[in-house]
């Protein structure tokens, strides 16, 4: 589990016990909320094999098989959304645009990794100017 996380969640504790303490009748409800944050940090995730694409919310579950994905988009700087065979959609959860070359390496080559396919052509723009440079010098 990420420290950062528990350290946040253990902030929340600090900051909510003290006011929960001092006045339990009124304030007691505030000690929820670190539990909720809690929970919610164990829970949510995306998990992305060669099989399937798991979401994990904070309620329930989607386990989506490879061949009924026919694309993902990143709305609004959101979670990304996997488009399924029969157009509907589905969010997976902390997938940010900027994780995509790690999700492209654990789909198994199923999604492509825009970053490595920009250098791609860059490099073979670099070599194509390199032999058109080389073929200008022969023809001279």
């Amino acid at each position: 589990m990420p420290r950062l996380a528990l350290l946040g969640v253990g902030l929340l504790l600090f900051g909510t016990a003290l006011p929960a303490f001092s006045w339990p009748a009124a304030l007691g409800w505030l000690l929820i909320l670190p539990i909720v944050a809690f929970v919610w940090v164990l829970r949510v995730r995306t998990v992305v094999t060669p099989d399937a694409i798991t979401a994990r919310r904070f309620v329930g579950s989607d386990v989506i098989e490879w061949e009924s994905v026919t694309g993902l988009h990143f709305p609004d700087r959101r979670w990304a959304r996997v488009v399924l065979t029969d157009k509907s959609e589905k969010s997976l959860p902390l997938v940010r645009f900027d994780l995509l070359p790690q999700l492209a390496a654990a789909s198994g080559g199923r999604i492509t990794d825009p970053y490595a396919a920009a250098a791609a052509a860059e490099e073979r723009a670099r070599a194509d100017a390199e032999d058109d440079g080389d073929q200008a010098s022969k023809e001279e």
